[in-house]
C-alpha cells in the first residue's frame, strides 16, 4: 500500500540527516494522501542507518494504523491535527534542530531581520504559547497539534504564507505541499534562526538597536517570489 509514497517519505527522511537536522533518532517526516485521506510517516526511535522504506507506518485521519509493523512516530497526533485543518499542506516535518530549538525554548517568535527572512514568508516565525499542565499531561501530542492551530488562527496567518512554526520550549514544525517542500522548509527555518541570533548579537556588541527589515522591503521580496506577479526563478 502507497509504496512510493513510503519510498518518498523514507528518503525524505534521511534527508533530515543530510542537512544536520537531526542527530540519533531525533525528527520525523510525513506526507498525506488527500484522496485516500491516509498519512505515511516515520516509525518511533527507529535509527535512520537501519530504517527502510519498509518500515514506514501508514495511519488514517483518526489516528489509526492501517499498515505497518512498527510503531509509529509519537509525534504523529500533532502530524495528523495539522493536517486535519490545514487543508493545503502535504508534507510535515518535526526536528529537534540546534538554533531553531534555541530561539522555541527562549519562548521567543524569529523576527523578520532580513531579505532572506521575507524571501520565505511575510512575517515572524511564530512561537506558539506554552502547554498548559493538564495539556502536557493529557493527550499532549495532540495538543500540540492543537496549539499550533490555535496560534496560527488567533494572529490570522495562513500556513500556506508562513510555512513553520516553533513550539514552546520543544522546538520546530515545519510544512509544505510535500514532504520534500516541507523538508526544504525546515532547512530554510534553521538557517533563519542562525542568522536572527547572529543579527542580535551583532547588534548588541555595536550597541544598535536600528534592526528589523522595512515593510516594504519585506514586502517586496515576498512578493517576487510568492505573489500573483512573482518572477523568481523559471516558468516551466
Amino acid at each position: 500500500m502507497l509504496e512510493e509514497l513510503k519510498e518518498k517519505v523514507f528518503r525524505e527522511n534521511l534527508q533530515l540527516v543530510k542537512y544536520g537536522l537531526v542527530v540519533l533518532t531525533w525528527g520525523n517526516v510525513s506526507e498525506i494522501d488527500r484522496e485516500r485521506g491516509l498519512v505515511v510517516i516515520k516509525p518511533s526511535g527507529v535509527p535512520y542507518e537501519t530504517m527502510t522504506a519498509d518500515d514506514m507506518v501508514v495511519m488514517d485521519l483518526d489516528g489509526n494504523k492501517v499498515e505497518g509493523k512498527l510503531n509509529p512516530s509519537s509525534d504523529t497526533p500533532t502530524h495528523l491535527e495539522l493536517y486535519r485543518n490545514f487543508d493545503d499542506i502535504g508534507g510535515i516535518v518535526h526536528t529537534h534542530s540546534s538554533w531553531g530549538c534555541s530561539w522555541a525554548q527562549a519562548g521567543r517568535d524569529v523576527p523578520a531581520y532580513g531579505t532572506t527572512h521575507a524571501d520565505f514568508t511575510n512575517g515572524c516565525i511564530p512561537c506558539t504559547r506554552g502547554l498548559t499542565e493538564e495539556e502536557v499531561n493529557g493527550e499532549y501530542e495532540l495538543n500540540t497539534g492543537k496549539v499550533i492551530v490555535e496560534e496560527f488562527k488567533k494572529r490570522g496567518i495562513k500556513p500556506t504564507e508562513t510555512p513553520a512554526v516553533l513550539i514552546h520550549r520543544h522546538g520546530p514544525f515545519a510544512w509544505g505541499k510535500d514532504s520534500h517542500k516541507a523538508v526544504e522548509n525546515a532547512l530554510i527555518l534553521e538557517e533563519i534562526c542562525k542568522m536572527a541570533y547572529r543579527t542580535e548579537s551583532v547588534s548588541a556588541l555595536c550597541d544598535n538597536s536600528n534592526i528589523g527589515i522595512e515593510d516594504y522591503l519585506l514586502d517586496k521580496h515576498y512578493q517576487r517570489k510568492h505573489g500573483k506577479n512573482a518572477y523568481y526563478g523559471q516558468k516551466l
